[in-house]
């Protein structure tokens, strides 16, 4: 059997040398900057781009979606009324807060007031119809020309957000929590 050995162990081990602090922008200062970079950009995409003409009655398509929402939005050129579900979207809504949400798109591409929408809400809750219908917008935003789409797609306005609810498993009493344990 052998036996443990008594003497220590002497491990010479390479001293390592500190690393230079890493400097990193604040994550508020970096959201600034993103926010002012966008002002800085939205007059410029409509200077810049050929921007699509629509015909009256005219309509751009497209689908957004989050968890169990759809929006299918219909995209007309000129003012208007925006509407959601035949409501106006600020009565439908209720929230200012889901109101800005929606019209995060226009006002990041600077097309607040050239364009208004119809929209078929189904599915989801109030937040989740709202996310819907802002990616729906911003996808047919994103039609009507190449300088638009770079904008929305910097900001993130064109990536579904594929975050669903999570199944139950069997012998459990959600997907992860397990039922009580008792000792007796």
């Amino acid at each position: 059997m052998p036996t443990k050995s008594t003497t220590p162990k002497t491990a010479t081990k390479a001293v390592k040398k500190p690393k230079a602090p890493v400097h990193k922008k604040p994550a508020a200062v970096a959201e600034k900057a993103v926010a002012e970079e966008v002002v800085t950009t939205a007059p410029a995409v409509l200077e810049l781009g050929e921007k699509k003409h629509l015909a009256k009655g005219k309509y751009i398509f497209a689908t957004g979606r989050r968890k169990t929402a759809i929006a299918n939005v219909r995209l007309f050129e000129g003012k208007g009324d925006s509407m959601a579900n035949k409501k106006p979207v600020e009565q439908y809504f209720g929230y200012a807060f889901f109101n800005e949400e929606i019209k995060k798109p226009f006002e990041v591409t600077g097309l607040l007031n050239n364009y208004h929408y119809v929209s078929h809400l189904n599915g989801g809750g109030m937040h989740s119809q709202a996310q819907a219908l802002r990616h729906g917008i911003s996808i047919a935003l994103s039609k009507l020309s190449e300088e638009v789409r770079k904008v929305l797609k910097k900001n993130g306005l064109l990536t579904r957000d594929d975050r669903k609810k999570e199944r139950k498993k069997p012998g459990l009493k959600r997907a992860r929590r397990s039922p009580q344990w008792a000792k007796r």
